[in-house]
């Protein structure tokens, strides 16, 4: 198995759940006698000498390395060492972790899509508004760990959270111009540790999901939160899907976004998918 491996570790991650796996990560890798390395709080400013990328940490983790390392193209690997494991997910779903890194030995890398927002590089989701404001609070989130943490904050927000009104264009086409509870521009279909937001969303179908929940009654959003979270909601009247290339999004005023769980602010957002952008074995 002639492969040498980097591990780019987050140690923040999880609360210390990515060093752990690391670990673990690394008795495998010598039980198999594969040569790697291990980065920690230090990930070097190329990974050229190496087959592989082996990422341990969270979406967001996920996220800061892209970001870092935009035109890599050596295959990677993501492992669900962080709050939100949501990419991890998608990729290999709830397998345990031997038979992840068995599988990720042999199998051969695949492309998978990116999306740009203003120029900032994400691979799993971004929403406005609800979800920006959602992770404002995510002190909670940590606390608690991923899906819970973030359902506690859903639950608060339920009761305070104001809908903004959004102007929503795709290719110069006027979509919506209206107030939306959830407004989601997606790459993969799960978030928030387990919210199935854009249940159709697919990593490498060439397009990003945008996804909009219009204004609810508290009793309303209560009512349908657990359909939001399994994904059964896109037959609702006050749901619209569009599936795009590039969509532009500008709100009354500025607003809290997220990016893979990075936080961001901002009035006018500019969508952009990036067909093909890396490499993961899968």
């Amino acid at each position: 198995m002639n492969k040498r491996i980097a591990i780019a570790v987050n140690s923040k991650a999880g609360n210390g759940a990515a060093t752990k796996l690391a670990a673990e990560i690394t008795q495998l890798l010598d039980k198999y006698k594969v040569s790697y390395t291990v980065y920690s709080d230090q990930w070097p400013d190329s990974f050229e000498p190496f087959t592989d990328v082996w990422i341990v940490g969270g979406d967001g983790t996920l996220n800061y390395f892209i970001n870092q390392y935009p035109f890599i193209t050596i295959p990677l690997v993501i492992f669900c060492g962080g709050t939100g494991n949501d990419f991890a997910w998608k990729l290999y779903g709830d397998v345990p972790l031997q038979k992840q890194v068995d599988m990720v030995l042999e199998t051969a890398p695949k492309y998978v899509d990116a999306a740009t927002c203003n120029d900032r590089l994400y691979i799993n989701t971004a929403g406005l508004g609800f979800d920006g404001s959602v992770l404002q609070s995510m002190n909670a989130i940590r606390f608690f760990g991923g899906h819970l943490g973030y359902y506690l904050v859903v639950m608060r927000q339920i009761f305070s959270f104001k809908e903004a009104l959004f102007k929503i264009k795709s290719n110069d086409q006027l979509l919506a111009e209206e107030k939306f509870l959830i407004v989601s521009v997606a790459n993969s279909s799960r978030t928030g540790g387990g919210f199935h937001v854009s249940p159709k969303a697919s990593v490498n179908d060439g397009f990003i999901d945008l996804v909009l929940v219009k204004p609810l009654p508290v009793f309303k959003r209560l009512f349908y939160l657990p359909k939001i979270e399994k994904g059964n909601h896109l037959h609702l009247s006050f749901v619209h899907h569009v599936i795009g290339r590039e969509f532009t999004i500008e709100c009354e005023k500025e607003i809290a976004a997220q990016l893979d769980g990075d936080f961001i602010q901002g009035k006018r957002f500019q969508f952009e998918l990036l067909k093909d952008r890396f490499l993961f074995r899968y």
